[in-house]
């Protein structure tokens, strides 16, 4: 019998927004949540660990780029001060 997990879980184990999450359904591109009762949803537990391998694969594969790090020195607050001079 799969394992069905509630939200809670599911924030636990995916890092990301409920909003992203429910984007990335809509796309077709996370497993679909389903109706346990009429005011529980839930997610298969094995379709959800299969999509991070996915995810993992893509990334592995070099299909999926890491994102660029920001650049510290345009930020607007706490700006980044410049390096003093050493003495020689």
């Amino acid at each position: 019998m799969p394992r069905m997990i509630r939200r809670a879980e599911l924030r636990r184990i995916v890092p990301l927004a409920d909003r992203t999450i429910y984007e990335l359904e809509r796309s077709g591109h996370f497993p679909r949540r389903f109706t346990h009762t009429p005011r529980c949803v839930v997610w298969d537990l094995s379709e959800v660990e299969a999509w991070i391998l996915e995810c993992r694969e893509a990334f592995n594969e070099g299909l999926v780029k890491a994102a660029p790090s920001p650049d510290v020195h345009q930020r607007r607050s706490r700006p980044v001060r410049r390096p003093r001079p050493t003495k020689s």
